[in-house]
């Protein structure tokens, strides 16, 4: 996961692959017949460690605003500073864009689940009345989902953390009543 999450899929070669994982090139084709299926797997797990961290800040005791905040952080401080990598799933979509299914599939779940954890918690903060009821839950997670997607691709851009901030501070706080 880590290979093609910084050097992407097309320029991950099958020997940087055995060389990260010290695994022979033929053990590797025992296991996935090719260079795509490993990715697939990569891919897939991906998803579920990144839905499972943000499910991990939904269910927090506190309020929807902190848990909104909570996410845009641990979105922003994921990986190493100075390996300026994105999203392993922004960046697939990219890459991809939609020419392979299975690929596109996985993109398509993820986008989902994020938007439907961000719209639980937008609901509950409209609820509360903390979120503006301009606009329905459902607009507002995707208006999230999109900035925080918009982050991940000015951070694999090379923009400063202090412009991936301001933006994300300017996007969440048009949430607050």
């Amino acid at each position: 996961m880590e290979v093609f999450w910084t050097k992407g899929f097309k320029s991950t070669s099958f020997e940087d692959l055995t060389r990260t994982t010290q695994v022979k090139k033929q053990s590797l084709y025992c296991v996935f017949e090719d260079k795509r299926a490993l990715f697939l797997k990569a891919l897939a797990l991906y998803r579920e460690q990144s839905i499972s961290m943000l499910e991990e800040l939904a269910s927090r005791e506190m309020s929807p605003l902190k848990k909104l905040e909570a996410i845009r952080d641990a979105k922003l401080c994921q990986g190493n500073e100075t390996i300026r990598r994105g999203c392993l799933v922004v960046n697939s979509a990219l890459e991809f864009g939609t020419d392979d299914k299975e690929v596109t599939r996985e993109i398509e779940m993820m986008f989902a689940k994020v938007k439907q954890i961000l719209e639980k918690i937008i609901r509950s903060g409209q609820e509360q009345q903390l979120i503006t009821t301009r606009h329905t839950s459902h607009e507002l997670a995707a208006y999230v989902n999109n900035a925080l997607l918009g982050a991940k691709i000015m951070e694999r851009s090379g923009a400063s953390r202090e412009q991936i901030d301001a933006v994300l501070r300017t996007s969440f706080a048009m949430l607050e009543r």
